[in-house]
């Protein structure tokens, strides 16, 4: 399963880098993150593996980030790995003629067991709902200094 999302904060793209590419912003604008731990490689550049540790409903849900592509301010690439899952998000960074960023996550859900096939194929509004919830958080922790803890 594929898709794209995009928005437009409206902060200028150095700004918007500064605050994303922050471990410690993880938490104002993930909703659920419990715990970040790094694993391997230098943390946010290019091998590098992180663990990250969300809460969901009653569920702990537990995945590995790997660091894929990173040429900023203009590109992050990364994955995410859960039990049965790999997701391979390419995010897109750009200032527009008002001076705001452009953000565009593309994504690819690849499931790896029939559960998650089936969830891919029968819910795919549940993965883009969540990916644009998380750059809707980041908009208004970048622009309002909103943060999600306060929710």
């Amino acid at each position: 399963m594929k898709y794209s999302t995009k928005i437009i904060v409206e902060i200028p793209l150095q700004e918007f880098i500064r605050k994303f590419d922050n471990i410690n912003n993880l938490r104002h604008w993930q909703r659920g993150l419990i715990s970040t731990e790094h694993i391997s490689g230098v943390p946010g550049e290019y091998a590098s593996k992180m663990k990250l540790k969300y809460k969901s409903g009653k569920r702990i849900i537990e995945l590995i980030e790997t660091v894929i592509h990173r040429n900023l301010p203009h590109e992050f690439h990364s994955t995410y790995d859960i039990k049965g899952l790999h997701n391979i998000q390419e995010n897109y960074f750009k200032e527009n003629e008002n001076g705001h960023t452009i953000w565009i996550s593309k994504n690819e859900f690849v499931p790896l067991n029939f559960t998650m096939k089936l969830m891919t194929k029968l819910m795919p509004n549940v993965f883009k709902k969540q990916s644009k919830q998380y750059m809707n958080d980041f908009k208004n922790f970048a622009e309002k200094n909103i943060s999600v803890t306060n929710s």
